[in-house]
């Protein structure tokens, strides 16, 4: 059985109308590493109106580029005329392109090992820059020269350092030249979303720390973040130690946090901010950073403190970054104590979560509180106590509440 049927109907259908049309890029490196992946490029020398003409659902999402979406069942594969690129202005897109053969198509990608094609009519590659070669000795090449390869586009440097960590690959000297040499004109030739991207996908493959440190040898970090220009090298990988042990899907920002230890709250969202991250990354930022206080904090902690921090959804995350600080032995006893401190507060959590608080104002009322600021008040401490003494009966806590001075 086909394992790609959409995508193989498309090169069917290009080759059928007289076309050359092949996988290209990313796809054909992962089947070669026996990586499996959906995610198809395709590559003809068919013109983008052709491609427009010979499937019922297209989007023009970069006709000047010769780039079309072509929709087979609602999956979504990008078409590309085979071009060459001229004039690299802004540093990331030609202004001008032609459209030209296979060969030259290739020889403008940016690494070997994304540069070749494959047939899935004849189960064969075409490799034009040798790049099943630089595959198998495990190296990181630009085409052709490296510097006008990072000229055209800065970004690269920062994906030559994605590959070589993700796949354990060595970069090829007169890249890692070159990358060390363009290092600092990575601003302002490159949005900060596009770098968010590629270290967003460095985390996705469990590669970030090895990323990071990567980029920071090459000058890249220093440049993305200034403030680490004299931070020696020994000294961020001791800063990056705790992302060995962090959970799984932990957000970016928590992993770049360790970049900064002793930063402060404002700082901390300074960073979220110039990096263009959403409101939930600036939500979890705050979290995170009152949790660190709440876990060390020298003043006793109510229980109804710990209640309202557990109820919240970044609570479980945090408390395994903040325990990735720590050694083996103490990393499990936090983690234990907050397992069995959550454990106890489990009915009053439930309580919280559901909005369903033991005393309630009809309950004030029928004792006669009038709503007013006092009910505000009583309605507060009704909760702590209950939280902080565990009671379940209403009647119990509110002749404790009886006590307290808002009580007329």
């Amino acid at each position: 059985m086909e394992e790609h049927p959409h995508a193989r109907y498309i090169v069917e259908t290009l080759v059928k109308a007289g076309f050359v049309a092949y996988y290209a890029g990313g796809w054909v490196r992962d089947f070669l590493l026996n990586h499996p992946s959906d995610d198809i490029d395709i590559a003809t020398n068919a013109p983008p109106e052709t491609v427009q003409t010979l499937f019922s659902k297209t989007v023009p999402i970069g006709i000047a580029f010769g780039i079309i979406l072509v929709v087979i069942d609602g999956h979504p594969y990008e078409v590309a005329t085979f071009r060459q690129d001229f004039d690299y202005k802004d540093a990331r897109r030609p202004s001008r392109v032609e459209f030209t053969t296979a060969e030259e198509d290739a020889k403008r990608r940016d690494f070997t090992i994304n540069g070749m094609f494959y047939d899935p009519l004849k189960s064969e590659v075409i490799d034009y820059v040798a790049g099943k070669k630089d595959l198998e000795a495990k190296i990181i090449r630009a085409i052709g020269n490296p510097h006008e390869r990072i000229r055209e586009d800065r970004l690269r440097m920062i994906r030559a350092a994605r590959f070589a960590c993700r796949f354990h690959f060595s970069i090829d000297p007169a890249t890692e030249k070159a990358i060390r040499a363009h290092a600092t004109e990575l601003f302002p030739a490159v949005a900060i979303e596009r770098i968010v991207q590629e270290l967003e996908k460095g985390l996705a493959f469990g590669k970030l720390r090895p990323l990071l440190i990567q980029l920071h040898d090459f000058g890249l970090l220093a440049t993305i973040f200034p403030s680490l220009k004299n931070t020696a090298l020994p000294d961020l990988e001791h800063r990056l130690e705790p992302l060995k042990h962090f959970p799984p899907k932990v957000p970016l920002i928590a992993c770049l946090l360790e970049l900064f230890p002793n930063s402060t709250l404002e700082e901390q969202l300074k960073l979220v901010e110039f990096m263009k991250l959403s409101n939930l990354d600036r939500q979890f930022t705050v979290f995170l950073f009152h949790a660190r206080g709440l876990t060390r904090a020298e003043r006793p902690v109510e229980l109804a403190e710990w209640a309202y921090f557990y109820a919240n959804k970044f609570s479980s995350l945090s408390l395994q970054i903040i325990a990735s600080r720590l050694d083996d032995r103490r990393r499990a006893g936090f983690l234990k104590e907050h397992e069995e401190q959550l454990n106890l507060l489990r009915r009053s959590i439930d309580r919280i979560h559901a909005q369903d608080p033991l005393v309630k104002s009809n309950d004030l009322a029928a004792a006669g509180i009038p709503p007013s600021k006092e009910m505000g008040i009583l309605l507060k401490e009704a909760e702590r106590i209950s939280i902080n003494q565990q009671i379940e009966d209403k009647s119990t806590v509110l002749n404790h509440l009886k006590n307290h001075p808002a009580w007329p």
